[in-house]
């Protein structure tokens, strides 16, 4: 992709070719994150497959349209960079506690909207704590977003979390197939073929698969042609107090890991994100999760997914994830589309996994390596952070005696490491020392940042 002096990498239009093939390996690398949602709060529902159908193509479509807002934006929402979104899995267990004994579909719906108008109202708060995202911060919780995610890859590595064949040496056979032409192509194809190294991998995964007994399209000629969300499909919103806090604090968990998506995003396309920006696109979180109250489906927040994809790829552009919106629109107004794309089997997605969610811890350690280490606290913020965010990664139910509230916020590695890192970086960089002084040294001289704060560490 041709660059210009006068034109950002993040702005440029690539050919419609290109455009159509970038964005459909975005919506390959997120599909399964994105219908796993409501697949998980309707399947403890116990709703039926009519309506867990209809709860997936009307995702798919709000996926669509939310990635639409925070690509292309209007006015001020959207932070106009190459962000994927989909639903957050920090509201899985609230909405699956609200759907069971609540009220139901309606009473999530109801919570789901109020959050959505929180975070609108929240946004320009959440644009003024950019300076506390120094790259300390920043490279320490992008390092956590790509540690946090490789569970994940090795899940569909292995047949996909629930599979009768877990972990059967096929599976990971052909895991590391697709990721051996990954790497294959990246490393020997030509330019334009290695920036879609991932779809590529997929599609002669499938093709291996299909043959072998990997995949099952008895569902795409089930679904149906033609499928349209209409608002409030399933009755009224119901407005519960218990319901809407424990939404709120998905909320707060959900503005904390789409500001480190964000930010994680602005290093890997060289358009660091500033705090309007960043207000605009927290804004854009908040009008898609009150669409999604609406339109039958849940919470809506930047996919880290697609990060690690920006990362590997190098195509920066905007309007190829805006592409993929585009795609996502299609699959939930096209169910049989959406078939298709579900029919691919989880341990080729899983091979492409490794690589793109490698790609994303990678580049926490590329941000981490402009941070001085030397003579000051730096490597035990980072050391700490990682840990706290890591352990709910590695022991899932370390928080099972907790507050539901505390569960929600601790239980996404992202957010605890976050909050972690920005605590720590202002204990150890921004409080007076033990000399008396902030920072690294007793008695030196600190610099202060433009927000107020005196900057240590040599950040």
């Amino acid at each position: 992709m041709d660059t210009t002096a006068d034109v950002h990498p993040v702005d440029e239009v690539p050919p419609a070719r290109q455009l159509a093939a970038f964005g459909l390996q975005h919506v390959l690398a997120m599909y399964a994150g994105a219908v796993a949602v409501p697949l998980i709060v309707g399947g403890a529902m116990k709703l039926s497959a009519a309506d867990l159908a209809y709860l997936i193509t009307a995702d798919l479509l709000v996926c669509g349209i939310a990635t639409l807002i925070q690509c292309v934006g209007f006015w001020r929402f959207g932070v106009r960079l190459p962000v994927m979104q989909g639903c957050t899995f920090a509201a899985v267990s609230p909405m699956v506690l609200i759907g069971t004994t609540q009220g139901g579909l309606p009473a999530i719906y109801g919570s789901v909207i109020v959050a959505g108008l929180a975070i609108m109202l929240l946004a320009p708060l959440f644009g003024r704590l950019l300076r506390f995202f120094p790259p300390l911060v920043t490279g320490t919780v992008i390092l956590i977003i790509g540690l946090s995610l490789l569970p994940v890859a090795g899940d569909w590595a292995a047949g996909g979390a629930g599979a009768k064949d877990f972990g059967e040496p096929r599976n990971l056979a052909l895991a590391g197939f697709v990721l051996a032409v990954v790497l294959g192509v990246q490393r020997f194809a030509p330019p334009f073929l290695s920036r879609i190294a991932v779809l590529l991998g997929i599609a002669v995964g499938l093709a291996v698969a299909v043959p072998w007994g990997f995949t099952d399209f008895d569902g795409v000629g089930q679904a149906d042609w033609l499928g349209v969300s209409t608002p409030f499909h399933f009755g009224a919103p119901e407005f519960r107090g218990s319901a809407i806090v424990s939404m709120l604090v998905v909320a707060l968990v959900s503005m904390t890991e789409t500001t480190g998506d964000l930010i994680a995003v602005g290093e890997l396309t060289g358009r660091p994100v500033a705090p309007r920006p960043l207000a605009d696109g927290l804004r854009a979180d908040g009008l898609s999760t009150v669409l999604g109250g609406v339109f039958n489906t849940f919470p809506y927040t930047a996919y880290a997914q697609n990060v690690g994809l920006v990362g590997m790829t190098r195509v920066r552009s905007r309007w190829v994830v805006a592409a993929a919106g585009g795609i996502l629109v299609l699959l939930g107004l096209l169910p049989k589309l959406g078939a298709v794309v579900a029919a691919i089997p989880a341990p080729v997605l899983g091979g492409a996994g490794l690589v793109m969610f490698g790609t994303v811890a990678a580049s926490g350690l590329r941000t981490l390596a402009r941070v001085d280490f030397r003579g000051n606290d730096n490597l035990t913020v980072v050391a700490v952070s990682v840990a706290v965010g890591l352990l709910p990664v590695g022991v899932p139910t370390v928080y099972e005696g907790f507050p539901d509230w505390f569960r929600t916020v601790m239980n996404s590695g992202i957010s605890a490491g976050c909050l972690t890192a920005i605590v720590l970086n202002l204990l150890f960089n921004h409080l007076p020392g033990k000399g008396g002084s902030a920072g690294v040294a007793a008695g030196s001289a600190v610099p202060a940042e433009p927000g107020g704060l005196p900057v240590g560490g040599g950040q």
